[in-house]
Formats: structure tokens, C-alpha cells, sequence
């Protein structure tokens, strides 16, 4: 018997209107071009499961493995009538191993079979994102320990509130940093567990699958026990994964918002590196730093995305719905936006210079008002006595030397006692490979 390849793998006698496949599949074939290889992989490894049970012979998985070789290698771009990477898969072994090809839907559903693949593109998304990222901490923890004793404004307000220095304020950010990364290392063990075997969410009938093997040859660190849990879970592991990454690009946020301010002519305590800003279409003395500004910008992209993710889901019955195909959509895009930032961010900071005579010039003699009140309470004062003498005193208040002031602090994490070598301690024990 012949088998038509043509059309998706759902294909019947009656075929829908052609706006309905355009309707259905939406950006899949798209997003699905990304997760074409890591689909690839998992067919490799649930047709060594159907080998197992017998439903396949060796001979037969050896051309499976054989072919799905060949179909990597053709670095496929998908299109609107592909529908999906699945249906690629399936009708290319057809068409190349007749009717072994026609075997290897067997015990699975396309449920299990993308969310196996995005799984795994998460996964090592994820991990390279946490990299980079990484990079962007050693950067900072470079600046906390060689500027631990340059003078700078710290504001409230926006307003010049108390000295600080160049090192604890990249510290600050090196320490949010960690605990992002420290986040999304155990946002990704959390998703790392596979589906598969679960097919549209009530298991299979009379094929004993062998998904423990399946699943560590995939790099996977266990199953979903339950097969009802994974479509249940479709959406929550997304929005864990977002919620990560929003996480980390607020905090990247939070930097660049701090880099374009100090970078202004107005401030002028940083040097933005030229290669990573753009020029004015009219004006030529301008240099834009478009790139820490859409950094800022794609922060407010991934929230968005996360918000899908804990609304979609919300209100539908158990099993699979149609709507969950928009989790993909979303945890991928925000995905990709969070890895154009990490590495946005990683390139500018190592460009990245300090003018050390503009922050000193910055770092007035009324920022140490503060420091004046306390030195009257070590004197016997009330703290509010000292308040407020040290309100009447303020013009009265010189800038003390560098050395003078940083003489004043006496505990860890203070202005001139900044503790990278902390901070880079944490950052190890979540380096390294998952």
C-alpha cells in the first residue's frame, strides 16, 4: 500500500480550508526550525526505544539513525506547509525508508514530541545564556576589587545622597547577578525531565516504553512519573523558565539605565566603548548607546512574554488544548531576547572605562553630611542632636581625603571593603557543565 506524504501527519479523507492551516499553524514552522535538530535527536532516541521492544529491528533503527543524519545535515529551513518539524521528520524517513518510516510515530504524539525537543533547546538555551552571563560577573567583580577605592556619588532620589565607590557599585550588581544565575541553574534542572512516553497525555497501550532509558539518553535527569502531569505542567515550566530570565534581565536593566545615565554629558563618569554604540542619521558629533538601550527595553519584552505564560494556561480544563501551542511561542522568544542581552551585555562591560577625576568632582562635600552626624553620636550625641547640628553644619562640611573616608568603614560590603572573592566563591559552585 502506498502512503501520501504530502499534508500533516493529522491528515484524513477531508482536508481543512487552507485558512485554517494558516490559522493553526501560525509561527510554528518558524520556531520549529530551531527545534528541528533537537526533534531529530529525540526521534534517534524513541526509535532505539521502539528497537528495544521489537517494534523496530536493528537494521531498521541503523537506516532511522542513518537517515535522520542526512536530514540534519541538510540544515532544513521550515515553511508554512511543513506544519511543524514533526510532520518533516515523519514524512522524510517515509519517504526514504517506505515502510520504516511509516513506524516511528509509534507510541508517541506530537504533545510529547515537542515538548521533548523544546525541553531540550531550553535546556542548552539556557545553559549559554548563564555562561555569558557569567562573564558579565567576573567583569564586574574585576571592577569591585581594581575601583574598591575610586570615590563616586551614590543617589536616592536621583539625587547625590552619600559617597560610595566604583567598586561597590558594580559589586551590587555582580551579588543580583548571582542569585539570577543561581535561579536559572535550578530553573533548569526543574525542566529537565522528559515527557516522553507520555504521547497526547494518557500513556500508550500495550508498548512497554522504555522511558527511563529514552530519557537518559537524551540528557535528561528523570521522567514525569505521572503521564497527566505533562500537559499539566505545559505553561508552568515555561513561566519558570521566564520567570528566570526575567529576573536576570532586570537586572541588566537596572545596569544599563545606571551605564546610559553615567555616560551622559551631564555625568560623564563612564566611556561606553564606540564599536557597541551608533551614530545620529542628522547629527554628527552624537554617539547613541542604542545597544544598552535596547537592552533596557527588552527587559519589558520578556515580562510581557511571562505574562502570557501565567494567564494562558489559567481556566482550561485537564489534557491538551490548541491554546497551549502559544506557550512555545512564547518561552522560545523570550528566550532568544534574553540571549541577545546577556551577550549585549557581556560585550559592552568589557569595553567599558571610568573617568575617575568626573566622579571625584561629583563626590561633593555635602554627601559626607551623613557621615558628619554619625562621628557626633562616636562623639556621645543623641543620633538626632547629631542630625540635626549636622544640617545646620552643612556648608561648613570639607570633602575628606580618599583614604580618610574610607578609614570610616569598618564592616564587609562598605564602601572600600567590597568582597568579590565572595562573590566569585558563589559564582563557582554554579559554573560548569549541567
Amino acid at each position: 500500500m502506498t502512503h501520501d506524504t504530502s499534508g500533516p501527519l493529522w491528515k484524513k479523507s477531508k482536508q481543512a480550508d487552507a485558512w485554517v492551516t494558516r490559522f493553526t499553524v501560525g509561527e510554528d514552522y518558524r520556531w520549529d526550525t530551531l527545534l528541528l535538530p533537537y526533534d531529530v535527536q529525540a526521534t534517534r532516541a524513541h526509535a532505539w526505544g521502539l528497537t528495544h521492544i521489537g517494534i523496530l529491528t536493528k537494521k531498521e533503527f541503523k537506516a532511522v539513525s542513518d537517515a535522520l543524519d542526512d536530514l540534519l545535515a541538510k540544515q532544513l529551513v521550515l515553511h508554512p506547509e511543513d506544519e511543524d518539524s514533526h510532520t518533516v521528520i515523519e514524512q522524510y524517513l517515509t519517504d526514504e525508508l517506505g515502510e520504516t518510516g511509516k513506524k516511528i510515530h509509534t507510541g508517541r504524539s506530537r504533545n510529547d514530541q515537542v515538548l521533548a525537543a523544546l525541553r531540550m533547546y531550553l535546556r542548552e538555551a539556557l545553559w549559554a545564556a548563564s555562561d555569558t552571563a557569567s562573564e558579565s560577573v567576573h567583569v564586574l567583580c574585576g571592577w569591585g576589587a581594581e575601583f574598591d577605592r575610586t570615590l563616586m556619588p551614590g543617589y536616592t532620589h536621583m539625587q547625590p545622597a552619600m559617597p560610595t565607590t566604583v567598586g561597590l557599585w558594580a559589586m551590587g550588581f555582580a551579588e543580583l547577578l548571582v542569585g539570577d544565575l543561581e535561579r536559572l541553574r535550578e530553573t533548569i534542572r526543574r525542566i529537565n525531565v522528559s515527557p516522553l512516553g507520555s504521547a497526547a497525555g494518557y500513556g500508550v497501550p500495550y508498548l512497554k516504553l522504555p522511558r527511563d532509558e529514552i530519557a537518559r539518553r537524551l540528557g535528561f535527569t528523570g521522567i514525569q512519573d505521572h503521564v497527566t502531569s505533562v500537559q499539566l505542567s505545559r505553561g508552568k515550566l515555561e513561566l519558570d523558565v521566564v520567570h528566570a530570565l526575567v529576573q536576570l534581565t532586570g537586572t541588566f536593566n537596572r545596569l544599563a539605565s545606571d551605564l546610559v545615565l553615567f555616560n551622559t554629558a551631564e555625568f560623564g563618569f563612564v566611556q561606553l566603548p564606540a564599536e557597541h554604540c551608533t551614530g545620529s542619521s542628522i547629527m554628527p558629533q552624537k554617539q547613541n548607546p542604542d545597544v544598552l538601550e535596547l537592552v533596557r527595553a527588552s527587559y519589558h519584552r520578556i515580562a510581557a512574554e511571562m505574562q502570557l505564560l501565567a494567564s494562558l494556561p489559567a481556566n482550561l480544563s485537564s489534557g491538551y488544548h490548541r491554546d497551549l501551542q502559544l506557550t512555545k511561542e512564547a518561552v522560545m522568544r523570550a528566550v532568544r531576547t534574553a540571549t541577545d542581552v546577556t551577550d549585549a551585555v557581556a560585550a559592552v562591560l568589557r569595553g567599558v572605562t571610568f573617568d575617575e577625576v568626573r566622579m571625584k568632582e561629583a563626590t561633593r562635600s555635602e554627601l559626607f553630611a551623613t557621615a558628619r552626624a554619625l562621628e557626633l553620636v562616636r562623639d556621645g550625641a543623641s543620633f538626632r542632636d547629631a542630625y540635626r547640628r549636622a544640617a545646620e553644619e552643612v556648608d561648613q562640611i570639607s570633602r575628606p581625603e580618599v583614604d580618610d573616608v574610607l578609614s570610616t568603614y569598618y564592616v564587609d560590603g562598605y564602601p572600600g571593603r567590597c568582597r568579590p572573592d565572595e562573590i566569585l566563591k558563589r559564582l563557582a559552585r554554579i559554573e560548569g557543565p549541567a
